[in-house]
């Protein structure tokens, strides 16, 4: 029976290019378990956006002398342009700059508004005389009180990733012009966030599926009482407030953008010439997973989930398997550093699985983890050209040289043969569970082992010797070994959708892998092979080096 599987992925501040911190983190993960179910015919909505409203973006638009707008149009359509490349397979992916998300905001939170989930209070506000204006968190820098990090924002510290207030920070300062701020009195509106702290603890307690490092983190938090926070600010930038007297003030980012999951998902149901096909995703037996990097574990575990509490009209999250950090030659990624790799900047002069590959075997499940680009060069090199790709091309060259490029009929199987099917069908089953349970990173290492065990029994079989005195043994051989090639293009395929595709063409099938479904597709006796082709290219040695001298240098993107 086929399932409904919700999919949010974080929303990326549209100020400036992605890179592989964020692709680690949550894009690719996310792609690679839409795909899964697609494969597994379950019906997916896969929804993000860029997050245009966030104060990184008036920050960037200042700097450059360009409208907000203008700034998040750019990078708005690079990310579109990246999603193609790499494969990232949204069913949507829209902005908050929507009128249909502002309206589902608004409705959000008048709701909560009504239920006594929100109101009114003063705050002592940031406000920068040298630059003659109140200052969002974003504006804010100082030491973070709990690690010393001395660059710490005044919404979060992204050392420690705790929760901060501007009022914490030690020797706070403008970003802009390093002035000290004075604070004044301002009157917003809060989200009463300590009215769920019961509910949501008993909630955390129950989710043993989680991973244990999302579980404890969100628990951790729990343990600390949660203070309610101001959900509006100063700023002329953002979703309208829906009351008289705060025309000036906007909703804060962390509210808003949570929203865009529904929002993106009302949208995407519009497109569909179905306005209520979102409801399924969101009301009933559909299970939802929030795709997301650690720093932004407490709003999806704490704050949305607290938000649906109080909403009550739709499900709250069922899972929220977050990523730990990607660090770049072992050193914490800094954007500000250009210590990074950029996105744009690799799928210029690379092909895209190489990359889904390295981060998916990689990848910072419970750990952070790190890119160098001598592993990449080593992964790309010694795994998947000489162990998969390898063993994909000898085998269709040599079926091609010998049989005419047609599938051979196996006649009688050995044991060994039999075995090494066994364990084609084996490593579907582990596979399909390892990625029903968000466990990439090991379902990928099973995925390869098969390709290193039909290797072994390729070098044993030795077809291209017995061809000499049995013609019918080295055609078995034959056979079986592009039989373990049709299971690892389905197996594989969450990973490496380009590749698969395109060995799925090169075992003589028609259309797209996903037609197929997730099973061991066998193949027919008599069926026609194309000429073959590599299916990955060696990387020079010198790359490495190449591409590590990049680093830190002024970024053109």
């Amino acid at each position: 029976m086929s399932e409904r599987i919700l999919i949010g992925v974080a929303w990326p501040y549209a100020n400036g290019p992605l890179h592989l911190g964020h692709i680690a983190g949550a894009y690719l993960p996310a792609d690679i378990f839409a795909r899964y179910h697609r494969l597994k015919g379950n019906e997916v909505l896969m929804v993000s956006g860029s997050d245009q409203h966030g104060t990184p973006i008036t920050l960037r638009a200042e700097q450059e002398g360009k409208s907000p707008q203008e700034v998040v149009s750019r990078y708005h359509q690079q990310f579109l342009s990246c999603w193609q490349k790499l494969g990232i397979s949204f069913d949507l992916f829209t902005t908050t700059g929507t009128p249909n998300h502002a309206k589902v905001t608004h409705d959000i939170f008048l709701t909560l508004l009504d239920k006594g989930y929100i109101y009114k209070d003063t705050v002592p506000q940031a406000y920068c005389a040298n630059c003659q204006r109140f200052l969002p968190d974003r504006y804010l820098e100082g030491t973070c009180p709990h690690c010393g990090f001395p660059n710490a924002r005044a919404d979060q510290c992204d050392e420690c990733g705790r929760t901060l207030s501007p009022t914490e920070l030690i020797e706070l300062h403008c970003r802009l012009c390093s002035a000290t701020p004075r604070f004044e009195v301002s009157e917003h509106f809060f989200l009463r966030l300590s009215a769920f702290e019961d509910r949501l603890k008993a909630w955390v307690k129950e989710q043993r599926h989680w991973r244990q490092n999302v579980r404890n983190f969100t628990l951790g938090f729990l343990a600390e009482g949660l203070k309610d926070r101001a959900i509006t600010r100063d700023i002329e930038w953002g979703i309208t407030v829906p009351q008289s007297g705060f025309e000036r003030k906007r909703i804060y980012v962390w509210f808003e953008a949570v929203i865009g999951y529904l929002s993106a998902s009302k949208e995407w149901a519009k497109l569909q010439g179905d306005d209520q096909a979102w409801q399924p995703f969101w009301q009933g037996d559909a299970k939802s997973y929030y795709f997301v990097g650690k720093d932004n574990i407490f709003f999806h575990t704490i704050v949305w989930p607290a938000m649906l509490m109080g909403y009550e009209k739709v499900d709250i999250p069922y899972d929220v398997p977050a990523n730990e950090f990607l660090t770049i030659e072992g050193r914490r990624l800094s954007t500000s550093r250009n210590w990074a790799v950029w996105l744009p900047d690799y799928l210029e002069r690379y092909h895209p699985d190489p990359l889904r590959y390295f981060l998916s075997i990689n990848m910072p499940e419970t750990a952070d983890a790190d890119f160098s680009w001598r592993e990449f060069v080593r992964r790309n090199n010694d795994e998947l050209v000489a162990t998969y790709g390898n063993l994909v091309h000898r085998i269709l060259t040599f079926t091609n040289r010998n049989f005419d490029g047609v599938i051979p009929a196996p006649g009688e199987l050995d044991g060994q043969s039999r075995a090494l099917l066994g364990k084609a069908e084996a490593a579907l089953d582990s596979v399909d569970r390892l990625l029903y349970g968000c466990r990439f990173r090991e379902a990928i290492r099973t995925a390869m082992s098969l390709a290193q065990e039909a290797n072994r029994y390729l070098d044993y079989q030795a077809p291209w010797k017995m061809i000499k005195v049995d013609r019918q043994a080295s055609a078995k051989s034959v056979y079986v070994t592009l039989s373990v090639l049709s299971a690892l293009k389905t197996v594989l395929y969450p990973f490496l959708p380009f590749s698969s595709q395109k060995l799925h063409n090169l075992l003589g099938f028609d259309g797209k892998v996903e037609a197929g479904g997730w099973q061991f597709q066998r193949l027919s006796p008599g069926q026609k092979l194309p000429v073959p082709q590599p299916l990955f290219t060696k990387l020079d040695e010198k790359i490495a080096d190449e591409e590590t001298s990049r680093l830190g240098l002024v970024s053109s993107l």
